[in-house]
């Protein structure tokens, strides 16, 4: 199959598949464009859309969120997992307002210094929101581009100089064509050529497919799913979650805190919590006196007066 025969046969299959989902409507800035791709980083879309959708309406604009409390911020952010992703959209908002007077950049080196921008999201807001050249290598296309061009079941772990080359081989040189195939090859991997059940006898480039012609055979060397029960991941979700819940201003001691990962790992609870105040998740709060020597701190708090919760001032800083 032709390049272009393959082009063809993937943009009419997307024409008649596509999921409608809100930020792919007209209308959608590019700030909203930016914020769903930011959430959809390794978050299933049914996960992310009413999410986005309850942000949206809450910080439609750069500015908006670049004003907002850490603490909010993160509640917002939900079980949309790895939380961090929340604050450093929130760094990136007040990027865009500093830099560009709050209008997401059109320029892929600005872009990239955004804080929290790589070169996926850049080449998606070009693509997605402003309609411009740009080669899109997501999980889905990378997985699609594997299977059709290299026959193989998986790609590596990072994208290789003659997997960039030849994705950028596929793309249509003009921008409408590029955005158009960029979302269309990415929607293909995500509802057709999906990574643990793809459904070969819907692909309509299955006969240009080598995967496919050399009866679907497993990489060499298959990696191994990330354990998610009882990692480190979840037991930080769970400290989390218990703090978005706090009323505002509350605080937990850090007995009762760690008290809700009970577990065969003694240590786990401690260190989990210790990533979450490193990476800025959680402020950490000392008794009184400095010490945790008050008597009179809260009766939830331990034997040091230690509590923990959300943080609750904005960072002024932006990072580079």
């Amino acid at each position: 199959m032709r390049t272009e025969e393959l082009r063809d046969a993937v943009l009419t299959w997307f024409g008649h598949h596509a999921r409608d989902l809100a930020w792919r409507r007209p209308g959608t800035s590019a700030w909203g464009v930016l914020v769903s791709e930011v959430m959809a980083q390794q978050t299933p879309v049914a996960r992310v859309e009413p999410a986005w959708r309850e942000w949206m309406e809450r910080w439609p604009t750069p500015a908006d969120l670049a004003a907002a409390e850490d603490a909010d911020v993160l509640r917002a952010w939900g079980r949309l997992g790895y939380p961090r992703r929340a604050l450093r959209l929130r760094a990136c908002a007040a990027a865009v307002v500093e830099r560009h007077g709050g209008v997401v950049p059109v320029d892929e080196a600005d872009l990239l210094a955004l804080p929290g921008v790589g070169a996926y999201t850049a080449a998606a807001v070009r693509a997605f929101a402003h309609g411009r050249h740009a080669v899109v290598l997501d999980t889905n296309v990378r997985r699609v581009l594997a299977r059709i061009l290299a026959g193989l079941a998986l790609p590596g772990p990072a994208p290789t100089r003659e997997e960039v080359r030849a994705a950028h081989a596929l793309v249509p040189a003009d921008d409408a064509g590029s955005a158009r195939w960029n979302v269309a090859v990415m929607e293909l991997g995500a509802l057709v050529c999906t990574a643990r059940a793809p459904r070969c006898e819907a692909c309509p480039v299955a006969s240009a497919c080598r995967w496919y012609a050399a009866g679907r055979p497993a990489n060499a060397a298959p990696r191994r799913p990330q354990a998610w029960t009882g990692s480190d991941r979840q037991a930080r979700g769970r400290l989390m979650a218990v703090l978005r819940e706090l009323p505002d201003d509350a605080r937990l001691g850090r007995a009762d805190l760690l008290a809700v990962l009970p577990g065969t790992d003694v240590d786990q609870p401690a260190r989990a919590l210790a990533s979450l105040v490193a990476d800025g998740l959680v402020a950490e709060h000392a008794g009184v006196d400095g010490t945790g020597a008050d008597a009179d701190a809260d009766a939830d708090a331990d034997a040091d007066g230690t509590e923990y919760a959300l943080p609750s001032r904005r960072r002024q800083e932006v990072a580079p």
